[in-house]
C-alpha cells in the first residue's frame, strides 16, 4: 500500500541539529532500542562524528503509528549540508516526496539552508519548516518563525518550534510528515525505475547501491541494468534500512531500499543512474543524471617514496566508497611520485586527507590546491589544465580562461561593508543583493574560484564573527590576464611551487613567497638564490646565505696576498659545489606557500 508511504529528507545548514532531530525519530519510532542508541547513529564515519557533520548521505526505514491509528511507514534519507556535496543533496530530494526544513533558533536562516530549500522547491516538494534549539538562552524562535514566513509564506503559528536535544515536541513533527507529505505516485503497470541516490561499497556485496524505486518491481531474482553504465548484474542482495541492512525479497514501487549489486567499482553504479530490467528496460531514464565534476585539484605525495603503492591502494579504497573522488598518476621534480587528485571543493579535500592520514596511517605531503583552466592555444585548439605545471610555453597560449562561480554570502546587515570589502579584495564582482529578512541581506557575487579555494570561507567567517554563511555554484569559463609563477631555487623550478595567479598580483604573491621561503629553506655550504618568475621575467629574488668556513684563521700576521690566495681558493670550491649541489627543500615550504596571504 502506497497510500501509508512517505519519503522525506532533512535540509538544514551544517549544526543545525539534523542528526540529533534524526537520532529522536528513531527512538520514538522505537526503530533502535535505547541499548544501540549513540548520539548522531546515522554518521557512521569517526570524521563525520568528530567534525558535526553528515558527509555521506544515509536512509532509514521507520515504522510510526499516527494518532489517527493507522500505521505509516516512513522513509528517511539523510542528506549533508555541506556545499561540497550538493550533488548528493539534489540526488536525494528526487528521490522524496517531502522535506523538513530545519532553522536554528539562536542562528535563523542561513546560505546553505536557502541553497538546498531552492533545490527542494525545484524537486517540487511539500516543505514542512521546524525551528529547532528552541531551550537555548539565545533562541529567537519568534523572529525566526517571521523569517521563514516571509520566505515560505507558511503562517509563524504553524511553524512547529522543537528541541531535539530535549525531544521536546518532536511528535509533533511526526504528524506534520503524516499530513502534509504527499504519498508516492505510483504509475500501475510502468516499467521498473529506480534511482540510485547513494551508494556504498562492502567487501563482500560489491558496490550496495541506494535506490528509490520510482515505477515497477525489484525481486532478488531480477536481472538489472544501470541506465548510464550500460552494466547488467544480478543483485546478490535486496532490502530496506532500519537502520542496519535487513534483507527482503522485494522492493515494491514508492519504497525506499538498497541493492547490493556485487559490482566491484563505484564507477559502474554511480549516484543519479537510474536501474531498470535488463528483459524489460524503461525507454527512458530518470531525469538529472550527472557526472560529478570535481572542482579543486592538487598533488598527494608520499613523504616517503617507499609509501607509493600504500597510497595508490588507500586512494582505490577511498574511491570505492566515494565516486567523487578522481586521481591519476603524477611526477614531480622535487617530491618525486604521487597523484593528481581532483576533488568537489575544500572540505571534500580536508576529508579525504584525514582520511588519508588516519584509516590508512600514511605519513603525507599535499601541495597547493589549484583549480581546472581552459586554455586556448594559438593553433586553435583547447585543453584542461589542472596542473601549474602542465602550463604550455607561453609563446603557444591565445588566452587562458579561469572558472567564475556564483557566490551567494547570506550575513546580518552590519557586517554589509566588510563582506564587500573582501570580496572586492579577491576580484569578485557585485550582482545584487535581496533582504529576505529583517537584519539579514543575501549578497550575490560572481567571483573567481581560485580566490575561494584556499582561505576565502576562513576570512568570511573571522570577519562576520561566525555569523556569515556561503554557498556557490559553477557559473562558466571567463578569460583573463593569467600569468604562471614560477618559484626558482638555485636557479632549478620546484613544479610544485608553481602557481597560476592573476597578473597584478604575480608580484605581491611572487614576494610573499620568496620572503617566506627564504626563512625556512636551509643554509647550504653556497649561496642559494630563490627566484619568483613570471611573464618571461623575475620579479623577486632572495639569496640564502652560505655557511662558511673561516680559512684565514691561521693566517695570522704576513702578507696580505696569501689571505687572498686561500679566498680565492674558496670561491672557487663553492663555485664547484654550487655547480653539483643540490637543494633538500623541506615539506613546510610547501605548506608556507598554502598559507600565504594569510598574514
Amino acid at each position: 500500500m502506497t497510500e501509508n508511504i512517505r519519503n522525506f529528507c532533512i535540509i538544514a545548514h551544517i549544526d543545525h541539529g539534523k542528526s540529533t532531530l534524526a537520532d529522536r525519530m528513531l527512538q520514538l519510532t522505537g526503530t533502535i532500542n535505547e541499548r544501540e542508541m549513540t548520539s548522531q547513529v546515522l554518521d557512521s564515519m569517526e570524521l563525520e562524528r568528530e567534525k558535526g557533520v553528515t558527509i555521506k548521505a544515509s536512509a532509514v526505514r521507520m515504522m510510526y503509528t499516527a494518532r489517527d491509528g493507522q500505521t505509516y511507514e516512513l522513509n528517511l534519507i539523510d542528506t549533508p549540508g555541506h556545499v561540497d556535496f550538493g550533488y548528493e543533496v539534489s540526488r536525494a530530494l528526487y528521490a522524496c516526496e517531502g522535506a523538513l526544513l530545519v532553522v536554528d533558533a539562536s542562528q535563523g536562516i542561513e546560505a546553505q539552508t536557502l541553497a538546498n530549500l531552492y533545490l527542494a522547491l525545484e524537486a517540487d516538494l511539500e516543505i514542512i519548516p521546524v525551528i529547532n534549539k528552541i531551550d537555548l538562552p539565545a533562541a529567537r524562535p519568534d523572529e525566526v518563525a517571521e523569517e521563514i514566513s516571509s520566505l515560505l509564506g507558511t503562517p509563524p503559528e504553524e511553524v512547529v518550534r522543537i528541541s531535539a536535544k530535549e525531544g521536546l515536541n518532536v511528535e509533533e513533527v511526526l504528524e506534520a510528515i503524516v499530513r502534509q507529505v504527499p504519498p508516492p505516485r505510483v504509475e500501475p503497470g510502468a516499467p521498473l525505475r529506480a534511482l540510485i541516490f547513494d551508494s556504498h561499497y562492502d567487501p563482500y556485496k560489491g558496490v550496495v547501491a541506494y535506490v528509490r524505486v520510482m515505477g515497477g518491481e525489484i525481486r532478488t531474482t531480477d536481472t538489472l541494468r544501470a541506465m548510464a553504465s550500460r552494466v547488467d548484474f544480478k543483485p546478490v542482495e535486496i532490502g530496506i534500512f532500519s537502520p542496519n541492512l535487513i534483507p527482503t525479497q522485494v522492493l515494491r514501487a514508492g519504497e525506499v531500499g538498497y541493492v547490493a549489486t556485487g559490482l566491484k567499482t563505484v564507477r559502474e553504479c554511480r549516484v543519479g543512474d537510474t536501474l531498470t530490467l535488463a528483459a524489460n528496460p524503461a525507454p527512458t531514464p530518470l531525469p538529472g543524471y550527472q557526472k560529478v565534476k570535481p572542482m579543486v585539484f592538487a598533488g598527494i605525495y608520499p613523504v616517503e617514496g617507499e609509501d607509493y603503492e600504500d597510497l595508490k591502494e588507500a586512494l582505490e579504497k577511498l574511491q570505492l566508497n566515494d565516486a567523487s573522488l578522481v586521481f591519476e598518476p603524477e611526477t614531480s621534480q622535487a617530491i618525486n611520485f604521487g597523484f593528481r587528485c581532483g576533488f568537489l571543493g575544500m572540505f571534500h579535500m580536508e576529508i579525504i586527507q584525514e582520511r588519508l592520514e588516519r584509516e590508512y596511517d600514511l605519513d603525507i605531503i599535499v601541495t597547493a590546491p589549484s583549480v581546472e583552466y581552459e586554455v586556448l592555444l594559438r593553433s586553435g585548439q583547447t585543453v584542461l589544465v589542472d596542473s601549474p605545471a602542465d602550463l604550455p610555453d607561453e609563446a603557444l597560449i591565445e588566452e587562458i580562461r579561469e572558472p567564475w562561480m556564483k557566490l551567494q554570502i547570506f550575513t546580518p546587515t552590519e557586517f554589509y561593508g566588510t563582506v564587500m570589502d573582501l570580496v572586492t579584495k579577491r576580484r569578485g564582482v557585485f550582482i545584487d543583493q535581496d533582504y529576505p529578512a529583517p537584519g539579514r541581506v543575501q549578497l550575490n557575487f560572481e567571483i573567481p574560484l581560485s580566490e575561494i579555494i584556499v582561505d576565502f570561507f576562513d576570512q568570511l567567517k573571522s570577519r562576520t564573527r561566525g555569523y556569515a554563511s556561503m554557498d556557490y555554484q559553477f557559473l562558466e569559463y571567463r578569460p583573463d590576464a593569467l600569468v604562471k609563477l614560477e618559484i626558482l631555487v638555485n636557479d632549478d623550478p620546484v613544479d610544485a611551487l608553481a602557481t597560476i595567479v592573476h597578473k597584478d598580483d604575480a608580484y605581491h604573491k611572487g614576494q610573499a613567497i620568496i620572503s617566506k621561503l627564504k626563512d625556512i629553506i636551509p643554509r647550504q655550504l653556497f649561496v642559494v638564490p630563490i627566484q619568483a618568475y613570471a611573464a618571461g621575467r623575475v620579479i623577486s629574488r632572495a639569496n640564502v646565505k652560505a655557511l662558511r668556513k673561516d680559512v684565514l684563521a691561521k693566517c695570522y700576521g704576513g702578507d696580505i696576498t696569501r689571505k687572498k690566495k686561500l679566498l680565492e681558493k674558496q670561491k672557487k670550491g663553492k663555485k664547484r659545489m654550487k655547480m653539483v649541489g643540490s637543494v633538500e627543500i623541506p615539506q613546510e615550504a610547501f605548506l608556507a606557500v598554502l598559507r600565504v596571504g594569510e598574514d
